[in-house]
């Protein structure tokens, strides 16, 4: 097994523990039962189990993989941060918002997405230590891109959130 194949499995394999250790966390957390908008989790969690590893797997299909997994990423956040802001800590410190929000939950899910980001490189750009990384941030498939679209996404979201309250 060459270095190359053998990093872009175990990064794979990090992809499915944490996506089934997400899944698993919603469940227990926020099961369907208690309320229907717990099932977006449930759909995020289901696809990033079962969809978006297999689309890592094929050179074809991997571009959709790295967006599928960064749209789920950036979804994942904006619904946790909403989460943790309307059950906001108090009295609100720096210890309360470090580990009675959801922001712990955000950090985790981000390394979900750097895994997908270094699975798509390694298969994209390959295996050379003394390559240097080029290409303009804020174009697809740099991380400026994901910020962007983070940024108008969440955006989008609170209009949403203000208008229809």
């Amino acid at each position: 097994m060459s270095i190359k194949a053998y990093i872009k499995t175990t990064l794979m394999v990090g992809l499915v523990v944490l996506s089934l250790g997400g899944l698993l966390l919603h469940l227990r957390i926020h099961p369907v039962s208690d309320n229907s908008s717990n099932f977006l989790p449930l759909v995020s969690g289901i696809l990033s189990l079962i969809v978006v590893p297999p689309l890592f797997l094929s050179k074809k299909t991997i571009g959709y993989g790295y967006t599928l997994n960064g749209f789920l990423v950036i979804l994942g956040t904006i619904g946790m941060a909403h989460f943790s802001w309307i059950r906001w800590p108090e009295p609100a410190t720096i210890g309360s918002i470090m580990l009675k929000t959801t922001l712990p939950d955000i950090a985790v899910l981000w390394t979900k997405f750097f895994i997908g980001k270094a699975i798509f490189e390694l298969e994209l750009f390959g295996y050379d230590p003394g390559r240097n990384k080029v290409g303009i941030t804020y174009r697809y498939p740099n991380t400026g891109w994901w910020l962007i679209h983070l940024v108008a996404v969440s955006t989008v979201y609170i209009i949403g959130a203000l208008v229809w309250r």
